[in-house]
């Protein structure tokens, strides 16, 4: 079966400053310790890891490089890909809410390797504390004026966010039906007690009545347990049934999720999980939503 990882990242520390990789103290990071992460991960090291799946291409994910250097990431992935053929296209840096967005969305759209824009909103960190209309998040009107600059500039939105701020995103998918939607890492469901799972069916049963919202399942990993369909089997079927395997990408979220399972224990654990679908459904799951989704000519 053919793949298209529809979000993985590069890095090479040596020649560009990624502040969470480089900086002292490291941030909170929903994996915990990520200090494996500080070391360059290239298209070599990618394809040491891809092993007996036919990975036939990938979108490069923005992997919150220096904030003032936007422009100098696309640069460097283009000269990546210009050397290793990986990725296919990327999703590029942008802040929303700063001055400098309507020039950058601009490049953007003139970018032959740029689909669409990822940033990360402002958000709780628990589902108590969500509050609606806070300063950087999906409801500020400043953030809302640089996300209406998507759609003239022919770019998507990645969007990476608890699942308790998705009837934010589902008022956004409604305003701007033009602007595709990619829920990044299905939501982030990291509580998986009863409570926790049936919050994040309510959350993502919202944004997905959105016809404009599309959804990645990756970055399900838990902290501090090894990646197992035990454990994930009910939260990807659950995503799946709820979007449809029309709407639906798989993807790596490597080298972070690297920090769970190796590619091999993932993707033969998506391939056991989705065994008893039909071939044409798994063929728009792994690798052709995302051709389409994000517009690659392979």
């Amino acid at each position: 079966m053919k793949i298209i990882d529809a979000h993985h990242h590069f890095w090479d520390l040596d020649q560009n400053y990624l502040p969470w990789l480089r900086d002292e103290p490291p941030i909170p990071f929903r994996y915990g310790d990520y200090s494996a992460l500080k070391r360059n991960f290239m298209p070599a090291d990618y394809r040491a890891l891809t092993g007996r799946f036919d990975v036939i291409g990938s979108v490069y994910i923005e992997a919150e490089f220096d904030p003032n250097a936007p422009l100098a990431e696309t640069a460097w992935v283009a000269e990546v890909k210009e050397e290793h053929g990986l990725p296919s296209v990327m999703v590029a840096q942008a802040w929303l809410d700063r001055g400098d967005a309507p020039d950058l969305l601009s490049a953007y759209g003139r970018d032959p390797l740029v689909r669409g824009i990822r940033h990360k909103p402002a958000s709780a960190p628990d589902p108590r504390d969500a509050k609606r209309g806070a300063p950087g998040s999906m409801d500020d009107p400043r953030w809302r004026d640089g996300y209406s600059l998507l759609e003239p500039n022919g770019l998507s939105f990645d969007l990476q966010t608890p699942y308790w701020h998705l009837d934010a995103a589902y008022e956004l998918a409604k305003d701007f039906p033009d602007t595709r939607i990619i829920v990044n890492h299905t939501g982030l469901p990291a509580d998986r007690s009863d409570d926790g799972l049936k919050q994040w069916r309510k959350a993502l049963s919202l944004i997905a009545d959105a016809p404009n919202a599309a959804l990645k399942i990756s970055g399900i990993g838990l902290p501090g347990r090894p990646w197992t369909v035990e454990d994930n089997e009910p939260v990807v079927l659950d995503a799946i049934s709820i979007f449809g395997s029309d709407r639906i990408m798989f993807a790596s979220n490597f080298p972070v999720d690297g920090l769970t399972a190796s590619f091999e224990t993932i993707f033969s654990g998506f391939d056991r999980i989705t065994a008893g679908f039909s071939d044409e459904n798994r063929a728009a799951m792994f690798c052709e939503n995302a051709r389409r989704i994000y517009r690659m000519e392979i």
